[in-house]
């Protein structure tokens, strides 16, 4: 696995906004509000992040990339050089949280709330110990 990828986005500014579309990644694509291309570049390198990581998790070849110059656009097509560093992008997803609804007797929720303990700490602490 590599650290570093850039893969060529193509900005195409519409009406109601900029579509993203990555020509080497099929199904990688992305969007921003119309005019705000600051926040296209930051959805476009999300995107491109997300989207090898999945294929990196799922044991795909990643492609070469193409050169900016390889491509016929249109009048309103915009090509746009995405580099993402995939050690932070690994990072943020493997360390993501997800909501699980815990039931505790209402004594036991009272108490912990009196306590100040903080039950998500107290119940992914027990976890960890639990998976070791």
């Amino acid at each position: 696995m590599k650290n570093d990828y850039s893969f060529v986005a193509l900005f195409e500014y519409a009406e109601d906004g900029i579509n993203i579309t990555f020509p080497d990644l099929p199904g990688c694509f992305s969007s921003a509000h119309k005019n705000n291309t600051e926040e296209a570049l930051k959805n476009a390198k999300e995107a491109l992040g997300l989207h090898l990581f999945g294929m990196e998790s799922d044991g795909e070849q990643i492609p070469k990339p193409s050169y900016v110059f390889d491509f016929k656009l249109s009048p309103r097509q915009v090509p746009v050089l995405v580099d993402v560093f995939m050690p932070t992008i690994r990072a943020s997803v493997k360390t993501s949280f997800v909501r699980k609804t815990v039931s505790l007797p209402a004594w036991l929720a009272a108490a912990a709330d009196e306590r100040h303990v903080n039950c998500s700490k107290v119940f992914q602490d027990a976890l960890i110990a639990l998976i070791k």
